[in-house]
């Protein structure tokens, strides 16, 4: 069966000038537009910086003065650049709409809030967002190739992973209400939902200490919680090593050997890219 023609791309009505701007402000493919997202990730770290030490109390008054001065520069910036994305982008709304986008409103808002609720400014550390740019930026490739080989193993055991999570959520429900019953308000054991909250920090082996059992019979229900914490630590590390090594398999096995495109789909029998037959 001959599969359908790819659909057309969508036509680009842009004129010549917003196509330049969105190559500089989109693209990596020349010099200047590496060194626009370089300046963007150098602002987006000063004005991180700027307002996680406006919040330092120890701070004389003049200094975190001078420190919303020169966030309120910072906020003109970014509300330029994101002008400059929405110009330069060839389908606007879908920009505005995308998970960057909302990032880079959410970038400027907090600043214009603050004239109107003061205090929203130190939201302006969701800044940190946008520094996933900088993957772009140095052309971290080979590390984007093996974060989808993680979703692509995580993906084959969900099924497995949701029974686990389902298992260990039993196991502390269970073990929560055991020690409600067994030690009470008295001991800390205020409630059922206070109790699984200790029940997750002690099958988690975390354990903070802030809860504790202190009858007999509650120690010995916290020591089999303890020892089955340790016992299902193990568990979703093998599951997804098996995920990984069974992705790993199926990649170098989907490879085509005239373009050596890999990642094809597990049932697919032709190159998505040559169109040349698949092995296996």
């Amino acid at each position: 069966m001959i599969s359908p023609p790819p659909d057309p791309p969508h036509p680009d009505h842009r004129p010549p000038w917003r196509r330049w701007l969105g190559n500089l402000i989109f693209g990596l493919s020349t010099p200047a537009a590496r060194a626009y997202d370089k300046i963007v990730i150098v602002l987006i770290v000063a004005s991180v910086l700027a307002v996680t030490l406006e919040s330092v109390p120890e701070l004389s008054h003049a200094v975190r003065a001078r420190l919303r001065q020169t966030e309120w520069v910072f906020t003109v910036m970014f509300t330029a650049d994101y002008l400059l994305r929405l110009l330069g982008a060839r389908r606007p709304l879908r920009y505005a709409l995308s998970f960057y986008g909302l990032v880079d409103l959410l970038t400027i808002l907090p600043s214009y809030l603050s004239l109107l609720f003061p205090g929203t400014q130190y939201l302006l550390v969701v800044r940190a967002l946008r520094l996933l740019r900088v993957f772009r930026v140095f052309k971290l490739a080979r590390y984007s190739d093996q974060a989808a080989l993680i979703g692509e193993a995580l993906q084959a055991s969900r099924e497995k992973i949701i029974v686990f999570f389902i298992s260990v959520l039993s196991m502390v429900i269970v073990f929560g209400t055991l020690l409600y019953m067994v030690e009470g308000p008295e001991s800390g054991f205020t409630s059922i939902p206070t109790s699984i909250y200790w029940a997750v920090v002690t099958v988690t082996t975390v354990g903070y200490g802030d809860i504790s059992p202190k009858t007999g019979l509650g120690k010995f229900i916290a020591t089999l919680a303890m020892l089955s914490g340790y016992a299902i630590i193990a568990v979703p590390t093998g599951i997804v090593t098996v995920g990984l090594q069974q992705a790993q398999e199926a990649r170098r096995g989907r490879t085509c050997p005239q373009c050596g495109l890999s990642r094809h789909d597990a049932d697919a029998r032709f190159c998505k890219r040559c169109g040349e037959n698949l092995p296996g």
